[in-house]
C-alpha cells in the first residue's frame, strides 16, 4: 500500500516536471515566433521610413533649387534696379553741377548789376536832392511842410470818400430795414383798425324837466352839497335846458356820480340821507362794471389765467384817459398790435398780448402810488402774475428801463403805434406850441444854422444853413447830429424828419 502511494507520487511528480518542461519549451517557441514577427515588422517600418525619408529629401532638394533660382532672379532684379538708380543719380548730379555753374555765373552777373544799380541810385539821390532844393526855393516851403500839406489833402480826400461810402451804406441798409419794418408795421396796422374815442372831463346827465334842477339843489343847496361831498365831483347846474353837467378830472368819480344822479332822478326821493345811500350803491355798481369790463377785455384779447386783482385793475382803466385817449381801449389796441408784431418776428404771441394788455396797468393806481406808471405796473405784474418776461416788458415800454428783451421792443413799438397814429390822441395847444418851440431851439443851437422851421405838426424840421459855413458833406453830418440831439433831449411820439437845405445864390446888378 505504501509502495503504491509512493509510485503514485513519483508518477505525479514526473508528470508535473514533464508539464513544466513542455510549457517552458512551448513558451520559448511562442516567444521566438513573436520575436521573428516583431523583427519583420520593424524591418518593414524601417524600409517605409527610409523610403519616406528619401522622398522628402528629394522634395527638399527640389524646393531648395526653386528657392535658389528665385533668389538669384530677385538678386538680378535688385542689381539691375541699383544700376538704374545709380545712373539716374549720376545724371542728376551732373544736372546739379551744371545748374550750380549757371547760378554762379548769374550771381557774378547780379553782383555787377547791383553795383551798377547802387551807382545809379546814388546819382538819383543826388539829382533828387538837387531837385528838392530847387523846388523848395521855387515854392518857398520845405519838404516837411509839403508832406504835411499832402497828408492833409489825402486825409481830407479819405474822409470825403469814407463819408460817401458810409452815406451809401446807410442809405442802402436803411432802405432795406425801412422796407422790412414798413411791411411788418403796415401789415400789423392794417389788421388792427381800432377806433379810439376821446374822453372829456365832463359828463352830461339828462333831466326829465327843469323842475328837477331845483330838487337837486335842495333847500339852501344841501342836496347838491351832499352829492358833491359824497362823490367828490363838481355838479354844474346852469341854464342848459333839461341837463346837468358833472365835472371832474377823475373819470371814475364822474361815473359814480353819473350813475348815482341817474338813479336819484329815477327814484325821485332826493335828500342827503338818500343821496349817501344811492352813492354807495352806485359805487358797487361801478365796481361790478369794472370787473365786467376787465373780464370782457381779457376775453377779447384771448389772455387767460390772470389774477382777479389784475382783471379788476384792467377794468379800472376804462375810467382812465391819457391825452384824451381811453387807456383800456389803448391797452386792447396795444395787445392786438403786440400779438401781430410778435407773430411777424417769431416772438411768443400769447405772451406779447398779455404784456401789451398789462403795459399801462400802473395807470390804474398811479394816483395812489409814487413813481412812473411803467415801474408801478411792473411791480403789480410781479406781485399778481409772477411772469418775469411780462414784468420786464412792462417796465421797458416807456424807456425808464433799458430795453433788452425782444418782448420789450415789441410792446414799446405797439405802444408807439397806438399812441402816435392820427386821431389817437389830442394835445393841448400849449403842449403843441412847446414841442414845436423845443424842436426849433434844438436845430438853432448848432453853428451854421440860419433858420429852422418845425412843420407838419412837429413831424418834420426844415433847416436852412449858411452856405459859406456849411458845405454839402457838413450838411449831412449836421442832419445826423441834430437827429441825435433830438433823440437824446426830447420826448415825442412817432418819428421826426430832419431836412437840412443848403442854397448858394449869386446876385449881381446891371447898371
Amino acid at each position: 500500500m505504501v509502495v503504491s502511494t509512493t509510485i503514485y507520487i513519483v508518477v505525479v511528480g514526473l508528470v508535473l516536471v514533464l508539464g513544466l518542461l513542455l510549457g517552458y519549451f512551448a513558451r520559448q517557441i511562442l516567444a521566438n515566433q513573436q520575436l521573428r514577427r516583431t523583427e519583420n515588422e520593424a524591418k518593414r517600418l524601417l524600409e517605409e521610413a527610409t523610403a519616406a525619408h528619401e522622398e522628402m529629401l528629394h522634395k527638399a532638394r527640389e524646393e531648395a533649387v526653386k528657392v535658389r533660382a528665385a533668389a538669384e532672379a530677385d538678386s538680378r532684379e535688385r542689381r539691375f534696379e541699383l544700376q538704374r538708380l545709380e545712373r539716374r543719380f549720376n545724371q542728376k548730379e551732373e544736372k546739379l553741377e551744371r545748374k550750380l555753374e549757371a547760378l554762379d555765373r548769374r550771381e557774378r552777373g547780379l553782383t555787377g548789376r547791383e553795383r551798377e544799380i547802387e551807382s545809379i541810385k546814388t546819382q538819383l539821390e543826388e539829382i533828387r536832392a538837387k531837385q528838392l532844393q530847387r523846388l523848395e526855393l521855387i515854392s518857398g516851403i520845405s519838404s516837411d511842410e509839403a508832406k504835411q500839406e499832402l497828408l492833409q489833402a489825402i486825409e481830407e480826400e479819405i474822409r470825403e470818400e469814407a463819408s460817401r461810402r458810409v452815406r451809401e451804406w446807410e442809405t442802402r441798409i436803411k432802405g432795406e430795414v425801412d422796407d422790412k419794418a414798413r411791411e411788418i408795421l403796415a401789415t400789423t396796422i392794417q389788421r388792427c383798425a381800432t377806433d379810439v374815442v376821446s374822453e372829456t372831463t365832463v359828463s352830461v346827465v339828462p333831466l326829465p324837466s327843469d323842475e328837477m334842477k331845483g330838487r337837486l339843489i335842495g333847500r339852501e343847496g344841501r342836496n347838491i352839497r351832499a352829492l358833491e361831498h359824497a362823490t367828490g365831483v363838481d355838479l354844474i347846474i346852469d341854464d342848459t335846458p333839461e341837463a346837468v353837467t358833472i365835472s371832474s378830472f377823475d373819470s371814475l368819480r364822474r361815473e359814480v356820480a353819473r350813475v348815482a344822479l341817474s338813479n336819484l332822478i329815477l327814484d325821485g326821493r332826493i335828500h342827503p340821507a338818500r343821496i349817501e345811500e344811492v352813492v354807495e350803491k352806485a359805487r358797487n355798481e361801478v365796481e361790478s362794471a369794472i370787473r365786467n369790463e376787465g373780464e370782457r377785455a381779457i376775453r377779447e384779447v384771448g389772455v387767460i389765467g390772470l389774477h382777479p386783482e389784475l382783471i379788476r385793475l384792467i377794468g379800472k382803466l376804462k375810467f382812465r384817459s391819457s391825452y384824451g385817449q381811453n387807456v383800456l381801449t389803448h391797452s386792447l389796441e396795444v395787445a392786438y398790435l403786440s400779438g401781430m408784431l410778435a407773430a411777424e418776428i417769431g416772438v411768443d404771441a400769447t405772451l406779447a398780448k398779455k404784456a401789451g394788455l398789462l403795459h399801462d396797468i400802473g395807470k390804474a393806481v398811479d394816483h395812489e402810488v409814487e413813481g412812473p406808471h411803467a415801474a408801478i405796473g411792473a411791480d403789480l405784474v410781479k406781485q399778481w402774475d409772477k411772469s418775469v418776461e411780462v414784468a420786464q416788458a412792462v417796465s421797458e415800454h416807456h424807456g425808464e428801463a433799458t430795453t433788452t428783451s425782444a418782448l420789450g421792443f415789441v410792446v414799446a413799438t405797439a405802444d408807439a403805434i397806438s399812441g402816435s397814429r392820427l386821431g389817437a390822441r389830442r394835445e393841448s395847444l400849449e403842449q403843441y406850441l412847446k414841442r414845436i418851440e423845443s424842436l426849433e431851439n434844438v436845430a438853432n443851437s448848432f453853428s451854421g444854422v440860419e433858420k429852422a422851421f418845425a412843420i407838419q405838426a412837429g413831424r418834420e424840421v426844415r433847416i436852412l444853413v449858411k452856405p459859406e459855413q456849411v458845405d454839402d458833406l457838413e450838411a449831412m453830418r449836421l442832419a445826423r447830429d441834430i437827429v441825435k440831439k433830438i433823440e437824446d433831449t426830447l420826448d415825442y411820439p412817432g418819428q421826426i424828419k430832419v431836412t437840412v437845405m443848403r442854397e448858394t445864390r449869386a446876385v449881381d446888378y446891371a447898371k
